[in-house]
């Protein structure tokens, strides 16, 4: 064997030693969540109306969750994603936490940082937290991340940085545990976004894989004097939508569209993209026109963000990587938001990582090994909620879902959202191929052809039934539903399947013995900004008893943490 034919052996053998080494090492994990996205706002789910090539891409590109749940508003939702628990076993199942409550996702719980920082992970946070912060030890940096920039509370004013609850003012932005007066004026996402890229820029792949957790404030309305404080410049972009608040809405989740793109240009730029596992989820459905003074869309399903129809939990949601085997597709897997914990865990640290989770008697399931090779998946059944203050509950058992009471007194229990559509056709695939996102896995030769890309946008793309069936009002009667064939939930069939709607009743009824008590709790005066600088902060900390508030105390004038 000659010497040129030697070394070049000697190269193949290298590289298939590190190609190999690399499939098996565990995955950096990009987790982003948006916040309050309705169904019916990304391209891949067949709207044409709100550009997102970026986050189209990755759909394409990976799996489009097809049969994905969340819950139905955002604290419930983001407890269930950090614990793989339902929010009725941790005390959060009832509406959100505010930012004056003593209260936060309990302490004796292990999160998912926590269980991926085991298995040699550094975990870092960009933007929301929203699980409790009136004790410093609530906060992300003592619930193992290691860095946050970004907000405590549900929401505040993406420029301004402050958050208007319950008559009480306050700067909401930190640093770590400081208070970020100098992130004054920049706008919030653009904030979260550079934060992830200096994270993943810092990142030292020799110390173990990167666990970076990306919680948008958008989509989520802001302050109520200004609720949808878009930028101007990509408002204009947007005129073919004429509805002004619309067209502000839809300019928020373009601009966290090109967000995904510069993270994942960021992965591919410092060599991390070929070994990561990204998600992309809502934590719960859109707020509709008039709620929330926002204007998401879940079109065609029924119901908005806090309603258990399908509209306020069926989550628009993609994950990406290149360890599928089988790709692109649109997976059927059913799916909660609880079962990522499980599922990442795994996908780190394999088999006997997941097995060390069983003494946390988690609610979430493993779906890694059937999203990896299109098996079926574990979970037969979901618990959407159970709150028993509002006297609303739900719960879907393979293709039969059961909604027994509801929430607003029914004044939310309709259709909306159904946009000021252009013509499908209008649809931009040029736009999918040529943005930042597409052109990374392009790169590694994973974005597969436009007539494959069209059949999974239209597999992807919900249609119901023409005619509305037997009506439902589930303050009057349990409403039964067949989600598999009738996902807008237009056919009440609870007199046709009697048995089957008794079965469901009690599987609720035997869920609800489980439940613990709601641990909300009536704002605390000791949160008032106006004693803290006008910043919200732990509160708790600094207080002289547990029913007093501090008062004169040279602590009101200093940051706080």
């Amino acid at each position: 064997m000659g010497l040129g034919l030697m070394l070049l052996v000697v190269v193949i053998i290298v590289v298939g030693i590190c190609q190999s080494a690399d499939s098996q090492s565990s995955p950096n994990i990009i987790f982003i969540l948006a916040d309050d996205l309705g169904f019916n706002d990304v391209g891949f789910r067949g709207s044409a109306q709100i550009p997102t090539p970026n986050i189209d891409a990755l759909a394409y590109s990976g799996l489009i969750l097809n049969r994905y749940y969340v819950n139905p508003i955002c604290t419930p939702s983001r407890s269930a994603l950090m614990t793989g628990k339902y929010p009725i076993h941790t005390g959060m199942q009832h509406t959100v936490l505010y930012a004056a409550e003593p209260r936060g996702l309990p302490l004796d719980l292990r999160i998912l940082p926590q269980y991926l920082n085991d298995l040699g992970y550094t975990s870092h946070i960009a933007g929301k937290w929203h699980l409790g912060h009136w004790q410093k030890a609530y906060t992300p940096l003592y619930r193992g991340f290691s860095s946050h920039v970004g907000f405590w509370s549900g929401h505040h004013d993406y420029n301004d940085h402050t958050a208007v609850e319950h008559g009480y003012w306050g700067l909401d932005m930190r640093n770590g545990t400081d208070v970020a007066y100098n992130l004054h004026g920049q706008p919030t996402t653009e904030v979260i976004t550079r934060q992830s890229l200096n994270v993943i820029a810092n990142h030292n792949s020799a110390k173990g894989p990167l666990f970076l957790y990306v919680a948008h404030a958008a989509v989520h309305s802001g302050n109520p004097y200004n609720p949808l404080p878009a930028n101007d410049d990509i408002v204009a972009k947007l005129s073919h939508i004429t509805k002004y608040k619309r067209r502000k809405y839809a300019a928020l989740v373009a601009e966290m569209d090109e967000s995904v793109g510069r993270i994942v240009a960021q992965l591919q730029k410092y060599q991390m993209l070929n070994n990561s596992i990204i998600v992309f989820s809502t934590d719960n459905g859109g707020p509709v026109e008039g709620f929330n003074s926002n204007f998401a869309s879940n079109f065609p399903l029924r119901g908005t963000k806090n309603t258990l129809w399908e509209g306020g939990v069926r989550g628009a949601a993609l994950v990406w990587s290149p360890r599928f085997t089988k790709l692109p597709r649109v997976a059927q897997q059913t799916m909660h938001i609880s079962d990522w914990l499980p599922t990442l865990v795994e996908a780190a640290g394999g088999e006997q990582a997941l097995r060390n989770l069983s003494a946390a008697n988690l609610d979430g399931m493993s779906i890694w090994p059937a999203l990896v090779s299109d098996g079926i998946s574990p979970r037969k059944s979901i618990l959407h909620n159970i709150d028993n203050i509002w006297g609303s509950a739900a719960i879907t058992v393979d293709e039969w879902k059961l909604v027994n009471g509801t929430n607003y007194n029914g004044a939310w229990d309709g259709w909306y959202g159904k946009p000021e559509l252009r013509n499908p056709t209008d649809y931009n695939w040029d736009l999918v191929a040529k943005c930042v996102t597409g052109q990374a896995v392009r790169k590694l030769q994973m974005l597969p052809s436009r007539a494959d890309q069209i059949r999974l946008r239209k597999a992807a793309t919900v249609s119901c039934l023409d005619k509305r069936g037997a009506g439902c009002n589930p303050l009057v009667a349990p409403c039964l539903f067949n989600v598999s064939k009738d996902p807008c939930e237009k056919n009440n069939l609870a007199k046709q399947y009697p048995k089957v709607l008794e079965l469901l009743l009690n599987e609720l009824q035997l869920a609800n013995a489980t439940a613990v008590p709601p641990s909300n709790k009536p704002d605390d005066p000791r949160a008032n900004p106006r004693l803290w600088n006008y910043t919200w902060t732990n509160f708790g900390d600094y207080s002289d008893s547990k029913n007093s508030v501090v008062r004169n105390s040279p602590l009101l004038l200093k940051n706080c943490i």
